[in-house]
Parts: C-alpha cells; sequence; structure tokens
C-alpha cells in the first residue's frame, strides 16, 4: 500500500476516534461534574478540530507542484503542527482556569464508578491510536501524523489524571484532589503543546535534521575522495514531507562538461539512495580555479 493511502486512512481513523471519545467524555463530564473528565473532555473538543484540520492539510501535502506552488505544498504539514500544538496549549489554558475555579468555588463529585469506567476505556483507545499514529508518521517521515499521534498521546495522560483524581477521590473521599490532578495534566499538555510549536516553527525556517546532514556529509567525504573531488556549500532541509540536499561539487579545470555531469548525475543518486524516496538532491558543477568563490546571490 502507498503511504499516502497509509497515511488518509489512519487520519480518517483518527478523526472517527476523536468524534467517539468526545461524546464519551462529555456524557462522563455531565455525568459526574468532574473537572478532571471536564478538562479531558475539553481536550477532545480540541483534538477534533486539530484532526479535522490535519486531515485537511494532508491532502493539501500531497498536491504535486504547481504554476504558483513550484516546490508543491508540503510545508502545510508543518503548519498543521504548529495549529495543533497552539490548540493544545490553548486547551491546557482552559483547563487551568476550570481547575482554579473549582479550587476557589468547591467541588461536588458524583457517579465516580462510571467515570472511572469511561475514563479508562478511553485512555486505553488513545493509547493504541497514538501510538499508532506515531509508528506511521516515522515510518513515512510525515510531522503532520506524528503531531496529531502526541496530540493523542497527551490526551491519554489528561484520562489518567482524570482517573487517578477520582480513584483517589473513592479512597480518600476527598474532592480536591479532582482539580489537583486536571492542573497536573493541564501544565503537561501545555508542556507537550509548546513543544509541537516550536518544532512547527523549526520545520517553517528550515531546521536541519543532524541525522540526516550526517549520514549525506559522510558519504560525500567518501565519493567525493573516490574521484579526487571536492563540495562545499552544503544545505539541507525538510520540507514537510520530502528531504532536500544542495551542494557545490568541485571538478578539475581540464574535464569535460559532461564528463563531470555524470560524475554529478551519480553522486547525486547514492545521496538520494541514502536519504529515501523522499530524497531530493541537486548539485552544482564549478571549476577548481572558481572552488569557494561567493557569487552574490549566495551571500547573507
Amino acid at each position: 500500500m502507498a503511504k499516502s493511502d497509509i497515511q488518509r486512512q489512519v487520519m480518517n481513523l483518527s478523526l472517527v476516534v476523536a468524534i467517539f471519545l468526545l461524546a464519551l467524555k462529555v456524557y462522563a463530564a455531565a455525568s459526574t461534574y468532574s473537572s478532571a473528565i471536564y478538562s479531558d473532555a475539553a481536550e477532545s473538543v480540541v483534538h477534533v478540530f486539530a484532526v479535522a484540520f490535519a486531515s485537511w492539510a494532508l491532502r493539501l501535502a500531497k498536491k504535486p507542484a504547481d504554476e504558483t506552488h513550484h516546490f508543491g505544498h508540503d510545508k502545510i504539514s508543518f503548519i498543521s503542527a504548529g495549529f495543533e500544538g497552539a490548540m493544545i496549549s490553548a486547551a491546557a489554558i482552559l483547563i487551568l482556569y476550570e481547575a482554579v475555579r473549582q479550587f476557589i468555588y468547591g467541588v461536588e463529585i458524583r457517579n465516580l464508578a462510571l467515570g472511572c469506567w469511561i475514563t479508562g476505556v478511553a485512555a486505553l483507545i488513545n493509547l493504541g491510536l497514538g501510538l499508532t499514529l506515531l509508528n506511521v508518521g516515522k515510518r513515512t517521515s510525515s510531522p503532520l501524523i506524528r503531531a496529531n499521534g502526541i496530540h493523542v498521546l497527551t490526551d491519554v495522560w489528561s484520562s489518567l489524571a482524570a482517573l487517578v483524581a477520582l480513584m483517589l477521590i473513592i479512597f480518600t473521599d476527598w474532592p480536591l484532589w479532582d482539580p489537583i490532578f486536571a492542573s497536573i495534566a493541564a501544565l503537561n499538555i501545555l508542556r507537550v503543546g509548546l513543544k509541537l510549536i516550536k518544532e512547527s516553527f523549526g520545520g517553517l525556517l528550515d531546521e536541519a535534521d543532524p541525522v540526516i546532514e550526517k549520514s549525506a556529509r559522510d558519504m560525500l567525504d567518501e565519493v567525493v575522495k573516490e574521484r579526487n573531488l571536492a563540495y562545499h556549500n552544503f544545505r539541507h532541509r525538510h520540507s514537510g514531507h520530502f528531504h532536500w540536499v544542495e551542494f557545490h561539487l568541485v571538478f578539475p579545470n581540464d574535464m569535460k562538461l559532461s564528463e563531470a555531469h555524470d560524475h554529478a548525475t551519480e553522486i547525486e543518486a547514492r545521496i538520494s539512495n541514502l536519504i529515501g524516496p523522499e530524497g531530493r538532491v541537486i548539485s552544482h558543477l564549478e571549476p577548481r580555479s572558481a572552488e569557494r568563490q561567493v557569487e552574490p546571490w549566495e551571500r547573507p
């Protein structure tokens, strides 16, 4: 099955599960009056909107290059991840607000056993879904699906916090466990949301992947040594789906252009094969007499 089909299927699954669990948690929150479960439901509301946006972004990211987007549309993956991070952070702030309100005005909890069962089931479902999304995101090099997987796992933490709070209330008969654990869950959710936003900015600003860069540089060092060549101006970025690599290859002044082109094509192919199907490699050929000559359009 093609990567795009796998990605589309897991995102559709994520959306269906998010809607189902939202309905389940809203029912649990209305039945128990628990701020921890309310916070869990609020995070699920955010999750439904975030997954819907991510599903649209995934379809847009797969559109090929056109007359107005020469490099394709896959940068939307980073925008989607940032949007999801912002939504997670907003949910965390909402949860903290509700917890503080309960600290001030008191807590009234009921139907604790029902709340425990529903919250436990929701946590298990999200755990399986989140791990699946992370696995697919890693295998298909999709920051969008990976961000969605991280979001689902933050939902697991909020569910576990609600579950622990309800169980402690059952055993200790002290209702303030509810806003305490809601606050803990909110702070963890906020941490994850801010991390996603940071990673999104890194992608939008063409932050290089150190692992890919090291592998590509090591291979370049090897192949240019084999051919008595040199290289410089190595650059790398990840656009959301493709890994772009570019560099200058330096050839002897007396080498024919056709021969230099053949060398460059073989080197580009080796680097591309190293990176995988998402590798896109571009080299610039120059004679040794012009080595490290900085052109005006290359100056910072």
